[in-house]
């Protein structure tokens, strides 16, 4: 009995912790733009770690395009969106943490 207990206090964690996870990544990777053809993604990225192309972000955001675009995408442009930085504490300019990186594309 206290092991099935144990189970399922377990489970009720895992499934916490996931959506706490999730929720923090919502913010990290954003569909900005859909239309029934395409839309536009954008994801943080650090300079000081790995630049737009690696950060851990864009394989979340590529994930994204692919579940919006199941028989396939092409990428029409990508850039880092202008006026997208983040400070050290919300509301107030300072240190840049992380930038935003955009990519355009559309559905085959």
């Amino acid at each position: 009995m206290a092991s099935r207990f144990r189970s399922r206090a377990v489970a009720l964690l895992s499934c916490s912790l996931a959506v706490a996870v999730c929720g923090a990544c919502s913010d990290a990777v954003r569909l900005m733009q859909a239309t029934e053809s395409g839309g536009v993604v954008t994801y943080l990225f650090k300079e000081d770690r790995g630049g737009p192309m690696g950060s851990p972000y864009r394989r979340e955001a590529l994930k994204m395009i692919e579940q919006k675009c199941p028989a396939g995408y092409t990428i029409v442009r990508d850039g880092e969106v202008k006026g997208a930085t983040l400070s050290s504490r919300e509301g107030e300019e300072g240190d840049v943490t992380g930038r935003r990186w955009g990519i355009q594309f559309r559905c085959k």
